[in-house]
């Protein structure tokens, strides 16, 4: 694992810059393969309350032109698990069930927790503002700066920080290149405040990315070894956890991810994904999302007062979001969960507060960046129906 720079380091590479400058809502291949391959899925007659029928028959039709593999663990009052598709549309492989994929924007949960660990801690004050942790971090221009919670609940009014291109046809190109978070972060305050602190909930990476500088700000440590001793040991996660800095490979056991770029099917398993740092760019497996799932509701990660504050959706029109996760309904049951889309994977991780449900699944597909309902709609929604 790389040491990141000191949080210091941090704020200083900031203003250098400047100076010298869903689950219910649409997420912001067909070489020849062998025949879908599913690991023995749990029978049936131990999914209680859900309806494994449907994610049997979504499995049995992967591979298909857009997915390429798929893994979903169900798990709470009964429980179910299975895998289909292909590990190398090149060679028609079978998917490996126990994978480790590029887990994406579910990210930001584990970055939630630490901080929160951090609150419960008295380290960091959820109402106190960003410039108390980062005082070299904003410009003048933000006379309002966010606090600890706006940034936890994507009302920060922070703008979108730089990026290397915003579809996956165009960030291809750039794949193997270092785009750091000091110059996305840069990038977002230059532009002064989109709105007051507070006002709107709008999603984005920024917020974390300045979460992920808030915790190597206040315990001197990297971020990548916070999460390791807080979050991925303590839940014997051993199979979570980030690139050494730009290294674009997925160590161990892995599929293939392909992506629609210029009307070809194109393998963008290998990819510098830095830039998503602490919002985005942890590597997992379904087994190990799921271990956090049920960690994080059951109180082992955050003392349940905080828990009960992250799992609020802000007093803000529109809001959906608490901190990290996403609040919605499916027949009649609040569901919390996060989506995680890098180009050529899909993740998903939702449950009941009660955990008397829980999903997890990583999907191998070309549409993993586009509208990933219908992906949602056939590897997740079914866990919680009935």
């Amino acid at each position: 694992m790389t040491a990141r720079p000191t949080a210091r380091a941090r704020a200083t590479a900031v203003s250098a810059l400047l100076a010298s400058s869903l689950l219910l809502v649409p997420l912001a291949g067909t070489a020849a393969a062998q025949p879908a391959q599913s690991s023995p899925a749990v029978p049936a007659s131990r999914a209680d309350g859900f309806d494994a029928t449907a994610l049997e028959r979504a499995l049995a039709e992967v591979p298909d032109g857009d997915v390429s593999a798929a893994l979903i663990r169900v798990g709470g009052r009964g429980s179910w698990a299975g895998s289909a598709g292909v590990r190398d549309l090149r060679t028609g492989a079978a998917a490996l069930p126990h994978a480790r994929f590029r887990a994406g924007s579910t990210t930001k949960v584990v970055t939630a927790a630490v901080v929160l660990q951090l609150v419960g801690e008295k380290r960091v004050a959820l109402d106190a503002p960003v410039s108390r942790y980062l005082p070299d971090l904003l410009p003048p221009s933000f006379t309002e700066p966010p606090t600890v919670r706006q940034l936890l609940t994507y009302t920060s009014g922070l703008r979108p920080g730089a990026n290397l291109g915003s579809t996956t046809e165009e960030m291809y190109p750039h794949r193997f290149e270092t785009l750091t978070p000091e110059e996305v972060v840069a990038a977002s305050v230059a532009q002064g405040p989109a709105h007051t602190p507070g006002e709107r909930q709008v999603y984005g990476n920024i917020h974390y990315t300045v979460l992920g500088m808030l915790i190597e700000a206040v315990t001197g440590d990297s971020y990548e070894h916070q999460t390791a001793v807080r979050v991925f040991r303590p839940l014997r996660m051993r199979h979570t956890g980030f690139p050494g800095g730009p290294d674009p490979r997925i160590h161990g056991p892995h599929n293939r991810a392909y992506a629609d770029i210029g009307g070809r099917t194109t393998d963008v398993t290998e990819w510098n994904m830095s830039d998503r740092w602490a919002a985005g760019d942890m590597i997992s497996t379904t087994a190990d999302l799921e271990r956090m799932v049920f960690g994080l509701f059951g109180g082992k990660l955050v003392p349940r007062p905080l828990l009960d504050q992250m799992l609020t959706v802000p007093d803000v029109d529109g809001a959906t979001y608490g901190m990290a996760l996403q609040r919605f309904v499916v027949d009649g049951r609040e569901i919390w969960g996060k989506t995680g889309s890098r180009p050529g994977y899909h993740t998903v991780l939702g449950a009941t507060r009660d955990l008397s449900r829980t999903v997890v699944y990583s999907v191998n597909a070309e549409s993993a960046r586009d509208d990933a309902f219908p992906l949602v709609q056939r590897f997740a929604l079914p866990a919680f129906a009935g």
